[in-house]
């Protein structure tokens, strides 16, 4: 499968990429909010060297709730043309993950039916809307048949390649990247059956330079629309670029989160949509034990952490910081006393975040300090303590209870034990800790640092 020569270097970061100079103490923009949402997906994409087995539950919503629910075990069932279903095999797939279970019937069902899917990274999505894309293409027509908006030049490339290595017995297809620093000529039309792209340059392609047809458009996939609306111009781009598509095009749209504003958007993009949801994974907390530690300052936590130190390192540990800053410190202070540790934080360039990631998993490092740009999505099995070292707050200073349950959750997973300390200096941050309680109705125990036996039980 061929793509157009791209005039930029597939590494260079571009104005989307991942190097960000802010702090982490000032409120962020809307751009390095993406910039952060983007990043962690393209992390995850490059640190995920198979589909991750989810406990979670998915539930589905049929447009037509008569019409019988169909999901699949085997690849063979979909009746795939012969060529994909090698390709299908030659990337390692050899049983559909719990998403594409239900998602691929719906995607290859005729008529073709529209669907906004959750779901996280690493569950085979992206294989999932490739599959779909690549099933409906007429390889004979030499015009753009299948459309898919990413939110940034990386993530874009990265669905390319997913794209490429389904292909490669198909070579009819071929795929153009609508990219900035693609130029081509005024007045130019394009051969190629697929179109990946980011919502500006798609949209200038499809209306000022019409170097694409919107009215011959088959399938149009919007990928990780909560990263794509945390920039306003997206959503509206997004959403004009769907104006334009005929009205029998299949709509494919999935996320990782649902909150009101991606449900909103989606909404306004997919008419009549199927719905697949994940379900809350009710029970991440009942196999985390959680502690606090009781100290007066930041230095006393750091003594206190030194003292759980000899226990945490038996297996592997996440330390959660509140600031690039204290994040740094804390490192460097750990190195001092000896301590292998890695640190993770904002601003690394992707690619250096993943190679501390890789040695984190392959057991390298014992100890990763880290912001919360770690705190969502990243799944290292063996990770059985996590310690927060700052209590995780919003910006005006409450507790941030959805990031608390993301940052301990990084432990607990795939059924095994794991354990939280959360270290406390501060009337305020008891206050916090009490909050964050109530909220998921579990009692927090004290943990006296000269009483590790527990910790020892949990983590060997």
């Amino acid at each position: 499968l061929s793509s157009l020569h791209l005039k930029e270097e597939k590494t260079k970061p571009d104005a989307n990429g991942a190097v960000i100079k802010a702090d982490d103490n000032v409120e962020k923009t809307e751009d390095e909010e993406k910039e952060d949402r983007a990043a962690q997906s393209l992390l995850n994409k490059l640190i995920r060297s198979n589909l991750v087995d989810t406990t979670n539950q998915v539930e589905v919503l049929q447009r037509d709730p008569t019409s019988p629910l169909y999901s699949v075990k085997s690849f063979e069932e979909l009746r795939l043309k012969p060529q994909l279903l090698q390709g299908v095999y030659a990337m390692g797939f050899n049983r559909p993950s719990k998403i594409q279970e239900n998602a691929l019937p719906m995607m290859l069902a005729e008529p073709p039916q529209n669907l906004i899917a959750q779901s996280q990274s690493g569950t085979g999505k992206t294989a999932a809307f490739v599959l779909a894309m690549l099933s409906r293409v007429e390889p004979g027509n030499k015009y753009p048949q299948c459309l898919c908006l990413s939110p940034t030049y990386e993530l874009a490339l990265q669905t390319g390649e997913v794209i490429e290595q389904m292909g490669k017995f198909y070579p009819e297809l071929k795929l153009a990247y609508a990219v900035r620093g693609n130029k081509l000529e005024r007045g130019q039309k394009i051969s190629e059956q697929i179109v990946i792209g980011t919502p500006g340059t798609v949209l200038d392609w499809c209306s000022k330079l019409k170097f694409i047809d919107p009215k011959k458009i088959k399938v149009f996939v919007l990928d990780e629309a909560d990263v794509m609306i945390a920039t306003q111009g997206h959503q509206d781009q997004s959403i004009r670029i769907q104006r334009m598509l005929p009205r029998d095009c299949q709509m494919l749209l999935f996320s990782a989160t649902f909150e009101d504003s991606v449900w909103k958007f989606a909404q306004k993009v997919v008419p009549d949509p199927n719905i697949i949801k994940l379900k809350r994974e009710e029970e991440t907390l009942d196999t985390i034990k959680q502690y606090y530690v009781l100290c007066n300052n930041r230095d006393e936590k750091f003594h206190a952490l030194c003292n759980i130190y000899g226990a945490i390192t038996i297996a592997q540990a996440m330390i959660f910081c509140h600031t690039r800053k204290t994040a740094g410190w804390l490192a460097a202070e750990l190195s001092k006393e000896g301590h292998q540790v890695a640190l993770l934080s904002r601003e690394m360039m992707v690619e250096q975040r993943a190679a501390v990631l890789e040695r984190f998993r392959e057991g390298k490092e014992k100890v990763l300090v880290t912001t919360n740009v770690c705190a969502r999505g990243i799944d290292v099995e063996q990770v059985s303590v996590v310690i927060n070292f700052d209590l995780p707050v919003d910006k005006d200073g409450n507790p941030d209870n959805e990031t608390y349950l993301h940052r301990i959750g990084r432990t607990g997973r795939f059924g095994k034990r794991g354990l939280a300390i959360n270290m406390v200096d501060s009337k305020h941050s008891m206050n916090i800790l009490n909050r964050i309680q109530e909220h998921f109705s579990k009692k927090i125990n004290k943990l006296d640092t000269d009483d590790l036996d527990e910790i020892e039980k949990i983590t060997n």
